[in-house]
């Protein structure tokens, strides 16, 4: 593998296993709700595989955060949004909200976006 892909698939396992030890999960309890084998989550975690997005999808939903996150992190997904801007910090702690599914997430992200959009959003008094 090339020098940056390693580093991103380091990168992600690290910030997956900083996830799970934050969730309190060990890596079998990670394995089981993400129905992926425990020896292949390990591997990830240390950053020796390249999950598909299928995989990454599965691991998001044993540690209750987006999958969009993790496709990010990975580099499957481009983390700018339709107008080409970077995250804010409010989108980055939207996603990492535990009390909200994928769903709430995505419309409190979509909501923000279109108020902060010049002439979009709502106008004081109306």
């Amino acid at each position: 593998m090339a020098d940056g892909v390693e580093q991103r698939l380091r990168e992600l396992g690290d910030f997956i296993r900083e996830q799970r030890e934050s969730a309190r999960l060990s890596l079998r309890g990670l394995s089981d709700r993400a129905g992926i084998s425990n020896p292949y989550l390990s591997q990830i975690e240390r950053g020796l595989r390249k999950p598909s997005a299928e995989i990454l999808q599965q691991i998001a939903r044993g540690l209750a955060i987006s999958a969009e996150t993790l496709y990010v992190r990975a580099g499957i997904l481009d983390p700018r949004d339709a107008d080409g801007a970077p995250p804010t910090d409010l989108e980055h702690a939207i996603r990492a909200a535990r009390d909200l599914d994928d769903r709430e997430k995505q419309l409190l992200v979509d909501l923000y976006r279109t108020l902060r959009r010049p002439g979009e959003g709502v106008q004081p008094g109306h």
